[in-house]
């Protein structure tokens, strides 16, 4: 049997019965992409309005008694509700779907079905696969290329499609009835068990679907195919958007053609050409600057040579600078007679290091450094460079060398 999400995706809320309630647990996406485990319980109702994820559209979210659910994932014929808050055994619920959510995947499913019929029929691309991502949405197509041109046709008439209002009806069909052979469909789950469900858009495709869909193309509003790109295996990914997420894809960038226009003082149809001007602009500014800080580089190592510290510890800090820089003034000064500690960036946050000097002393030295600085780095052959990000900590790296150079005085 169906869910009651299956048998009727408009409706919002529904009142059903809780079969049983046991202990579990959720890995979700925590904070700064590390994974996090929430402790729950699994719900099973005796129908359910939430869609458990599958056929390539995500679950849907919403409440049961006013408590949230998190995930929900099918089991065979049934589907478990994750939630934090136990639901007792036989107690009467209402259920309440996220409708916001549940009509977007509506509007992107049923695009895909409509999309995927018309690729076929105009130029026999197959769909292998698909997903409904969070922004939006591609169809694997079993073609290693597809042509704008291709693209604009099938945008087009997909899009006509929608303006003819055709309906979209739901059936039920048993193993057994012959007419499960004249449907178009990738198999179905091992553990599948019951009727199949067919969705048929009148006149166009009948397809094997387990997903939520509208009843009425016109539902879908618009749909606009935003390119293609390479996919796996000599196939070609078509990107796509339907419905509001169009509206809200417009909204998006007429912001940033407006921001744009400000920034840069000139129409919508001029965007282009002047940021194409200020590219060839940065990037002789760029060359200039790099040959600039070149010669800094060279008349700065020729300076250091001549430091009273010359032959002990030469220390030098540059807040503008680059690692290139850096292994300037070392090339420059190519002594092992000194050790040479480098530093650019933020005086009292993240930046990068350079010590060079005696092969032996930066071998021992180098990791030592990194470890008061608070970063890591490598190095051979008298050299030793890397990211730190206490630069504040500079002081008690000059200390720590200077401390090794008198030890070496010292012995000698």
């Amino acid at each position: 049997m169906a869910f009651r999400c299956q048998r009727d995706s408009y409706a919002r809320e529904f009142t059903t019965t809780v079969v049983s309630c046991s202990p579990a647990e959720l890995q979700i996406e925590g904070s700064a992409g590390k994974k996090e485990v929430l402790s729950g319980f699994h719900v099973v109702l005796e129908d359910t309005l939430l869609f458990p994820e599958g056929g390539g559209q995500p679950d849907d979210r919403g409440t049961i008694n006013g408590v949230s659910v998190l995930r929900v994932t099918r089991r065979g014929p049934q589907a478990d509700h994750f939630t934090q808050t136990a639901l007792t055994p036989g107690s009467q619920v209402q259920v309440r779907v996220d409708w916001e959510r549940r009509f977007d995947h509506m509007q992107q499913h049923s695009g895909q079905h409509l999309i995927t019929a018309v690729a076929d029929h105009l130029f026999g691309l197959k769909t292998t696969s698909w997903e409904l991502g969070r922004l939006r949405s591609t169809i694997e197509l079993d073609s290693p290329s597809v042509s704008a041109e291709q693209a604009a046709a099938i945008e087009q008439s997909v899009n006509e499609k929608i303006r003819d209002r055709l309906p979209v009806h739901v059936r039920e069909l048993s193993l057994e009835d012959p007419e499960v052979e004249q449907v178009r469909g990738r198999g179905l789950p091992d553990d599948h068990t019951g009727p199949i469900r067919v969705i048929t858009i009148q006149g166009v495709d009948s397809n094997m679907c387990c997903g939520t869909h509208v009843s009425n193309l016109s539902d879908l509003q618009v749909i606009k195919i935003l390119g293609t790109e390479k996919g796996k295996k000599n196939k070609t990914n078509l990107i796509f958007l339907a419905g509001n997420r169009v509206l809200s894809w417009m909204e998006r960038s007429h912001g940033t053609e407006k921001a744009l226009t400000a920034l840069l003082k000139c129409g919508a149809e001029d965007h282009v050409e002047a940021v194409r001007k200020l590219q060839n602009s940065t990037k002789l500014l760029q060359k200039n600057n790099l040959n600039l800080l070149r010669d800094l580089a060279v008349h700065i190592a020729h300076s250091l040579r001549n430091s009273p510290d010359w032959g002990g510890v030469v220390v030098l800090h540059r807040k503008e600078a680059d690692s290139e820089f850096m292994n300037i003034i070392a090339n420059e000064i190519g002594s092992e007679e000194t050790l040479l500690f480098l530093t650019v960036g933020d005086e009292k946050g993240a930046g990068l290091f350079l010590l060079a000097g005696p092969a032996e002393a930066v071998e021992i030295l180098g990791p030592r450094v990194a470890e008061v600085l608070e970063g890591k780095g490598a190095g051979k052959k008298g050299r030793f460079q890397g990211k730190a990000t206490k630069m504040s900590r500079r002081a008690e790296v000059r200390a720590l060398l200077q401390d090794y150079v008198s030890a070496q005085s010292a012995e000698e």
